[in-house]
Parts: structure tokens; sequence; C-alpha cells
């Protein structure tokens, strides 16, 4: 059970002050464990499989079907878990993943047909345990109104880009240096083991929302219209990095050095890490909703010539141009979570978003692979191409559904304070604007002028923050 936590924000929001938020470090390292391994996943199930059938395209098959079951099932992982706790909900999903990816990997190395491996790939993904979403999660229940907030995002940002870094490296060294199951196997044992360290971490998880105890209506984060906007976007995003993984490794063969894939991919996830460091360091002064578009924008642009690399000098370079422009648009989109999502569906509605991520990257995959069987690793990079595209499209039509939500909840401490909220509620609030503006706005009456006392500021925990505005 956690609440709010009061953040000085006399001083410009940064790392060093995030952590010393009370109680982060306690969630924050034992969750870094929980997820390392997650970057290992596909990259392992990609090598075993294509050294063991000779195909991409297979290898591409086995490793969507665990995307797709990945982003399937993790929204029902994050309802539960919103509503039962975290722990309840961890302990089993380890160990489950465990013993699906230990037998993944056994019929693999037994020769099983490619239709048996994708049976098997199903609980492997069905059982990914959602530690990212849930750290975010506790980071929202302490910081909810905070301008930490945003550095929390890129914080979670650079954390999942440094297990993207280091798992594909560790996954590849572990599968092409020791033995084709190394890496499913590490996988397998550091979900465990770091699950159950961060699941044992129980004070700082966020409280849950059953309806049978609180009363509370329960909202479901798909019913809101921006995250179904967000999902969309992020679709592109994972297509991004599952054409990154399979282009890469056979642009790697094709030049007769299977090593330099780690290698490649970790200068891909290492542009997102050193964007990632500077969006949490950056005072903004634009909304999110622009930084949303002009990220994607970039991101776009740079997936688009890809394909045109035929050099790893070239590839290494172009790699780390579109990890650069990843970070604003991933950073973003979860910062804008907070807005768009109340607090009771908040894990949901991440879990939504990295589910997203992975069906994304579980279709690019299929199709990288086929087209890099068929024509070459060039063809492997115009997925990311067309799927940023589209995604680009599609979130320019529908960015007017991205503006914040309106807020449930008004505090007013005026004299007139409980008519002015009754009203505010029932007032639709522009972006930007606080919530003593609207509710003062909605009062016929004139109301004494606001003052540190009287003032809840939209982004500051009783402090004045500038607003920025879209």
């Amino acid at each position: 059970m956690t609440s709010a936590v009061t953040t000085d924000t006399s001083a410009r929001p940064g790392y060093g002050q995030l952590l010393r938020t009370p109680g982060a470090l306690g969630f924050v390292l034992p969750g870094f464990a929980a997820r390392l391994p997650f970057g290992m996943l596909t990259i392992s199930i990609l090598l075993l499989v294509q050294h063991t059938t000779g195909s991409y395209g297979s290898a591409g098959i086995v490793a969507a079907v665990t995307g797709i079951s990945m982003a399937l099932s993790a929204p029902l992982m994050g309802i539960f878990t919103d509503r039962f706790g975290q722990s309840a909900v961890l302990v089993p999903v380890v160990l489950a993943h465990s013993a699906a990816v230990s037998g993944l990997a056994a019929l693999a190395l037994a020769g099983a047909p490619v239709w048996a491996l994708a049976l098997a790939a199903v609980p492997t993904g069905a059982s990914v345990p959602q530690v990212g979403p849930m750290v975010r999660a506790r980071w929202a229940a302490r910081l909810e109104g905070s301008p930490l907030l945003p550095t929390a995002a890129a914080f979670e940002s650079v954390t999942d880009e440094f297990t993207f870094v280091v798992g594909p490296v560790l996954a590849t060294a572990l599968c092409t240096g020791v033995h084709p199951a190394a890496g499913l196997v590490t996988e397998a044992t550091l979900t465990l083991i770091g699950g159950l360290l961060f699941a044992a971490r129980r004070a700082s998880q966020p409280k849950t929302h059953a309806p049978s105890a609180t009363g509370e209506k329960r909202a479901f984060a798909l019913s809101y219209p921006g995250l179904r906007v967000l999902i969309f976007a992020f679709l592109g995003i994972g297509a991004v990095f599952g054409g990154m993984q399979v282009s890469l490794a056979a642009f790697s063969n094709e030049i007769g050095n299977p090593g330099a894939n780690g290698l490649l991919y970790g200068v891909f996830a290492a542009g997102n890490m050193i964007a990632g460091i500077a969006m949490g360091a950056v005072a903004w002064k634009i909304g999110p909703r622009r930084r949303l578009i002009l990220g994607y924008i970039g991101l776009t642009a740079a997936a688009s010539v890809l394909w045109a690399a035929h050099s790893m000098i070239l590839l290494g370079a172009l790699g780390l141009v579109v990890g650069l422009f990843i970070a604003p648009a991933l950073i973003t989109g979860y910062t804008m979570v907070e807005q768009l999502v109340p607090a009771n569906a908040r894990t949901e509605a991440f879990t939504w978003l990295t589910g997203s991520i992975a069906f994304g990257q579980a279709i690019a995959v299929i199709l990288a692979g086929r087209l890099t069987d068929a024509h070459g690793s060039s063809y492997g990079f115009l997925v990311p191409m067309a799927a940023t595209a589209l995604a680009l499209a599609t979130l320019l039509a529908l960015r007017a559904k991205l503006a914040p939500k309106a807020p449930s909840r008004i505090v007013n401490a005026s004299a007139s304070g409980t008519e002015a909220t009754a009203r505010a509620e029932a007032t639709p609030r522009t972006e930007g604007a606080s919530r003593a503006d609207v509710a003062a706005s909605a009062t016929p009456s004139p109301a004494p002028a606001p003052t540190s006392r009287n003032r809840v500021n939209e982004r500051g925990m009783g402090h004045r923050v500038p607003v920025t505005v879209d």
C-alpha cells in the first residue's frame, strides 16, 4: 500500500532527486533484476530455433507466437494485478514462465517440428511477467501529480533500454559461445530469481482496487480513447524492435560475422538509452502530445533509410539514430498514461502498451523473417519503415484524443468549495488548465483569490510548477 509523496520541486527535477523518493530503491533494484531477462527472450528463441531448423522464417514464427501470446495475456495480467496486487500475480507467473521456457528449449533441442515449437511458445509468452508495468505503477502511485513523473518515465525507459543493451549481447554470447540453448536457460533462471525478489517488496506496491472491497466502479483502461491511440502508436515501436532483431541477425550472417549481431543491436539500444537519459534531464516547455508527434516523425524518418545500409559501420550509425528517436516517443507515451487513465486502471494501461510493443514486435519478426529468407536482410528493414509510417499517420489523424482526461476529484478549500467542486467535475477541462481554475470558472459567485493554502496546482504536490501547453 502506498500513497503519493510530496516532492520538493524548488530544484530542477532530476534523477538524483527521483531516486531520493522514499522507498524508491527498494523496488527499483529488484525490479531491474526481474526485467533484465526480458531483453534476452526473443533473440534467444530466434537463435536457438534458427540453429535447430536452419530457417529464420521458422524461428520468426516461434518468436512471433511468443510475442503475440504475451501481448494478449499482458492486459489480463494487468487487470488481475490492479485488483489482487502485484505479489499475488507475480509469484505464480514467474514459476510458470520458468517451466514453459525450459519445455520450449527441450523441444527445440529434440528436433521437434515447428508446429510443436509454436505450441510450446504459447505458454512461454503468456507467462512473461509484466515487471516493467508494475514498476511504472509503483512510480505513478508514489509520484502522482508530481513534476518528477516524466523523469520517472525517462528513468524507466533508460532501464528498459539498458536491459535491451545487455540482454541481446548476453544472449548472443551464450547462444553462440556456450550452447544454443544457454540463452533461454539463463533467461528462465534470472526471471525466477529476479521475479521472486521483486514480489517480496510488498511495502511499495500500489493499493489494490477490488470493487467489492472499495465500492469503486471498475474502470477498464481500454475504454479510454487516448490509450487506444497510444496502443496503435506503440505497435510501430514494437515493429522497429522486431524488424531490427531479425534483420541485424541476418545481416551479421551475410557478412560472415554472426557475433556482430549483439554489437549492432547493442548500438541501436544504446542510442535509445542515451536519448532516454537526455529526456529525463531536460525541463520540457512543450506539451507531451507535441513531443510524442515530433519524436515519432523523427523515428519514422530514421527507420525509412535502414534498408539502404550495406556496411556494418553505416548500419550501426543508422541504428544509433533510430534508437535516439525511439526514446522520445516511448517515454512520452508512458508519461501520458497518468493523464489519460485513472489510477485504478493504470497497471492495466501500462500492460496494454507493453503488450502492444510485443505484438508489433511479433508481427515484424514474422514479416521480416519471411522477407529475409526470400530476399536478404535489406528487405527485412522495410518492415520498420512501413510500420512506423502507418502508426505516424494514425497518430496525426487521432491526436485530438490524446487530450488529458477530466479529473474525477477536485480539491478546493474556498468558502464555496463544495458547490465549485461539483460544478467543476461536470465541466470539461482544457489541457494545461489547473484544477482550481476549472472550479473557479464553474462557480457563479465570486470566490476568494487562490492562495498557497486553498489551491491545488495540476502538477505540483502543493507547489507552483510551470504548466506546459500543447
